[in-house]
């Protein structure tokens, strides 16, 4: 069937998703809280200029079954790594708090890894429509930083300073949606795998 441009037209009466539309929640490892208050992690959800919405993918192996094409069956669920960039405010505070975080993990007076239960936290990772209703959340199970960047030093640069910030986790999971519909569905699929 072709279609005509009024159908494409019409395609777009609902808006379009914007990538500017976001926010991200970090809640502070246990053992960090004592150091990091409720309204300096706030600050951190607003400093977060750019984010991305975690993917999953299949590691596959090829099968041949007789004289049929070969065929790629998947073995194994795969989830990347995820960066989070923050704008540094003047005390340091974004940098300080990543730093104290990966020394949390590894502490550089033995270099022994703590246990994976007092470093990771859940990242909550929400997509909002233009009049700031939730429409997609993402929520990283286990995560902790792997990677804090440099930050660069410059005699002849006036801008500020960003943070990447790289982060593992276990897998992902399907937030809340403002569409019940849609967690009526998630449900009945989730029996499915049951």
């Amino acid at each position: 069937m072709r279609a005509n441009v009024q159908d494409f037209v019409n395609s777009f009466k609902k808006d379009i998703s914007r990538p500017s539309r976001f926010d991200v929640m970090i809640p502070i490892p246990a053992i960090l809280s004592p150091f990091f208050g409720g309204s300096q992690m706030e600050q951190l959800s607003f400093r977060c200029e750019n984010a991305e919405l975690p993917g999953r993918s299949f590691a596959t192996t090829e099968r041949k079954f007789g004289s049929a094409p070969v065929q790629k069956i998947p073995y194994l669920t795969q989830y990347n790594d995820i960066q989070l960039t923050f704008i540094v405010s003047g005390d340091m505070n974004e940098r300080l708090f990543f730093d104290m975080w990966m020394e949390l993990i590894n502490p550089s007076s033995t270099y022994n890894f703590r246990y994976k239960t007092d470093y990771v936290t859940e990242i909550g990772i929400s997509q909002y429509d233009l009049s700031n209703n939730l429409m997609y959340r993402s929520v990283l199970i286990d995560a902790f930083p792997v990677s804090v960047s440099q930050l660069d030093l410059d005699w002849t640069n006036d801008g500020y300073h960003r943070l990447a910030v790289d982060f593992a986790y276990t897998k992902w999971q399907l937030g809340t949606y403002a569409d019940n519909k849609t967690n009526l569905e998630l449900q009945t699929l989730a029996g499915f795998t049951s």
